[in-house]
């Protein structure tokens, strides 16, 4: 897969981007009809919990430590040993799973891990 690192670092920076996190409309375009996400607090979340009752701070964010992995033609594991949020002040370790749908790269399952930084 071409570019891949790329690729999956533009879809990633754009989940992490206010106005996405923020809208539920925008999350649907991003969340796959059946997402997970095992949240850093512990929660599990499910795309149906991202309907307009509920929407994600609007935090932000620094990349860093980004690898790829692909699984498949269609599905795509990447990782990121730092998601700094500067807002909340906290490192979490992150990796999301990609699947590719109707030529459409949606995210289909996201973990964050609280770290105390020293990984």
């Amino acid at each position: 897969m071409e570019n891949a690192i790329q690729t999956f670092y533009e879809l990633e920076c754009i989940h992490l981007k206010s106005e996405v996190r923020t809208s539920a409309e925008e999350l649907s375009n991003i969340l796959a009809d059946d997402y997970v996400e095992f949240g850093s607090s512990g929660r599990i979340w499910k795309r149906k919990d991202y309907h307009d009752n509920h929407v994600l701070s609007p935090d932000v964010f620094e990349i860093s430590h980004f690898h790829v992995d692909v699984l498949s033609p269609d599905c795509v594991l990447t990782t990121y040993y730092h998601l700094m949020n500067h807002t909340a002040e906290k490192k979490t370790l992150r990796s999301s799973i990609w699947r590719k749908r109707e030529e459409k790269w949606r995210l289909f399952f996201h973990q964050g891990t609280m770290t105390n930084g020293d990984q």
